[in-house]
Parts: C-alpha cells; structure tokens; sequence
C-alpha cells in the first residue's frame, strides 16, 4: 500500500490541489508545512489529530515545518457564526511560547511563528505586494468567506486569507516548503496561498485537507461534557482523557483508530472485528486510550489512567493513593470533615441526602457505600480511621452519584 493509499484508507485526505500530489506524496523528500494560531495556552485533542499527520508524513520521507501564527492569532479566522473575539499581544505571545513548548515536546519538529516575517511589514506594502494579486470576487467565492456573508464580516476577517497565503508564499521562498495541509475548513485560505505563489514567482505549491474529526452526529470531535479535552496534562488528567477515549461511541472508534494512531491496517481490521462481534469487550477502545496517551504522556502515565480507571471499575478505591483521588474525584462535589459523625448525620450534613429519611432510605436499599463498601449499618460512624489514608471518604450514592470528604 502506497502512502497516498495509506492515508486513503485511514481518512485523511479530502481536498487535493492537484493529481500530481499523489506521486509527489508516494516518492517523499517534500517540505510542508501545518499551523494553528495561538488562541490558547494548550493544543486540544483536535489538534493533536490534525496535526499527527506530519509524523506520518516524515516516517514517510517528507520534512515538517510547524507553524504557530503569532501575527494570524492576533487577526482571528473566520468562523462560521461570528467574529472571533480579539486577544491582546501579550496574550498571544504567551500563549505562542507554551505551544511552541508543547509541540516539540508532542511532535519534536521545528516550529515557526509568522510574527517573525509579517511584522515588518507596513500597510502599504501589505496592499501592494500582496492585496493587488487577490481579485475580491475570488475571494468573496471561497467557502470560508460566503458564509459569513449574510451576517456580515469585517475587513478585519476578511484579510486573514491574505495573510495565511503570505506564510505560503514566505515558507516557499525561504524554506522551499511547496505544500501546506490542513483541516478541510482551511481549503479557501490554502489554495490562496497556492494562487499567491504562482501569481507573485510563477512557482506551482500544493495542498491537501483532511476532513475533520468528528463525533457520529456531526459535532466536532474533542469535548467532553462541554469541556476541551486538552493534551496539557495540568489542564486534562491522562485519566480524563483516558475516560474519554475508552467512551469513543462504537460507531466511531474505529475511524478514531484510523486518525489517531500508528496502529497497521491489519491490527485495525481484527479491533473491527471485535468491535462488531464481541463490543462488550471495548478492546478498540482500550487499544485507542492506549496508543494516543502513551504517545501524548507516555507509557507511564497511560498504566497510571488504567490502574485508576480498573480501581473505580471494581471498586478497590482503597488502593489508590490520594492523589490518585483527587485526580479521580475532581469534578465530583467536596466537602471538608471536620469531626467524626453518624453515617445518617453525615449524608444529610455533606448534602449526599436531603433529610434523616432519605439517608435511612438510602442506607436501607444498600445505595450508599464508604471508600468502596456498602453501608447497611444505621450505627456506623464516618471515622479518620476508617478515612484513605486518614483523610479521604469517598461515598457513591446509587451507581453514579460520588461525593468526597476530606478530614481535616
């Protein structure tokens, strides 16, 4: 299977500028680039899918140049419903610096910043060395300017696509970068830039999208109950994140396969398999956890998710360390202890139960348990000494509902 098959097969090219492309990707040796603006201080696992296609195009013999738009972020793409809200240069640059760090880290390419090049450059100059070659019917024609059109877009928006081509144009000229990929939302602004290069040096570049991940109804692929899943660890525990990838829908997991690993075709079919026969199972989901936060925090931290997520599953809370908890726990609702008191006492005071009878109720039908047991005991006391390592009370009401005290 040729390269071009390859990433056929696996989903990731939609748009190619050119038939050439596929010859050209199959042979190797080709300097491209991939980007994103700095609009926060983390990649997210949108990016991370996106951008994992520069580790498959160098295991591939092509050269990756990561771009991190410190001159874009400050401008803001179009989006398809409104504006993108301005954040000032001190933010941007700060948030340059940590996803410069963090895309070495990740990826372990060069990574650039069209600051470098575009501040220099003076309006006047921008209008003629750059805005004369765009013809704004041209513009007003690509997807990710017509449909803001109704709601209106401001000059502002409106120039982002000139400047995207601009990082086109300088990456050829000074890198010999000849193509550019990017998510299929990005097709108008990369073949600009292919406009761009051909009309201002007479040189042919190219381009190819992949579509875009997402989930089985259409929404992008990346958040968990409203939340970004981010690759920075301090901001999505690998336990988060492990959570969220074992609970791919199985509708899903195994294009998520496809998109977000290094698994072969032949590893890929027989999860399908699995999937389809035995999903209960979950291997697909436990093979995709698996390869994307090892790759991400590594084997270490992946192992630490499991041994987390296999304690909850069977109940040995008791075999975690605290912060292990903590990292467990977070979302759930907290309280300090600050004495020792009657289980019935205890759910109503923490707020676990709205009044003594329903806590007996509770405690009655075998609903609540203690640091992993049942409590069936109207007598038992929430003791220190009964407390994780003399601090931690983790109660689950029912099968879902948890709740975390901490003795002080």
């Amino acid at each position: 299977m040729t390269l071009f098959e390859e990433l056929k097969w696996r989903g990731l090219i939609k748009d190619i500028s050119s038939p050439e492309l596929e010859e050209k990707l199959n042979k190797g040796g080709l300097t491209f680039y991939i980007g994103t603006d700095p609009t926060g201080d983390s990649l997210h696992i949108g990016h991370y899918s996106t951008f994992l296609i520069s580790k498959r195009l160098k295991q591939a013999g092509h050269n990756p140049i990561l771009l991190v738009g410190g001159a874009t972020g400050l401008i803001g793409d179009p989006r398809p419903s409104a504006e993108r809200a301005m954040i000032t240069k001190e933010e941007v640059a700060h948030n340059f610096e940590c996803l410069k760090k963090q895309a070495q880290n990740i990826f372990g390419f060069e990574v650039v910043n069209n600051w470098d090049w575009c501040k220099d450059i003076n309006f006047i100059d921008f209008l003629r060395d750059y805005g004369k070659h765009f013809n704004v019917n041209y513009m007003l024609s690509k997807d990710i300017v017509s449909r803001r059109l109704e709601q209106g877009i401001t000059y502002t928006e409106f120039s982002y696509m000139i400047m995207q081509a601009l990082d086109f144009l300088h990456l050829y000229q000074t890198r010999n970068c000849v193509m550019q990929v990017a998510g299929q939302d990005q097709w108008g602004n990369m073949t600009a830039g292919i406009e761009l290069i051909r009309k201002k040096i007479g040189k042919e570049a190219y381009a190819f999208t992949m579509p875009l991940v997402t989930k089985a109804d259409g929404t992008k692929f990346g958040k968990s109950e409203g939340k970004a899943i981010w690759l920075d660890k301090k901001k999505t525990t690998p336990y988060e994140m492990y959570q969220f990838l074992i609970n791919s829908e199985d509708s899903k997991v195994i294009d998520y396969l496809k998109t977000l690993t290094f698994l072969s075709r032949e590893e890929i079919e027989t999860l399908e398999k699995s999937n389809e026969i035995e999903p209960h199972l979950r291997k697909a989901h436990q093979a995709l956890a698996k390869a994307v936060i090892t790759d991400l925090h590594g084997k270490e931290e992946y192992e630490n998710a499991l041994r987390i997520s296999e304690a909850l599953f069977r109940g040995d809370i008791k075999k975690l360390s605290l912060d292990e908890i903590k990292v467990a726990f977070q979302d759930v609702p907290s309280f300090e202890i600050t004495e020792e008191e009657n289980i019935v006492d205890f759910l109503v005071n923490h707020k676990i139960a709205s009044s003594k009878r329903e806590a007996r109720e509770f405690i009655g039908a075998g609903s609540i348990t203690v640091n992993g047991e049942k409590v069936t005991n109207l007598e038992t006391s929430v003791t220190k000494d009964m407390a994780i390592h003399k601090e931690a009370v983790v109660v689950r009401r029912g099968k879902k509902k948890y709740y975390v005290g901490i003795f002080k």
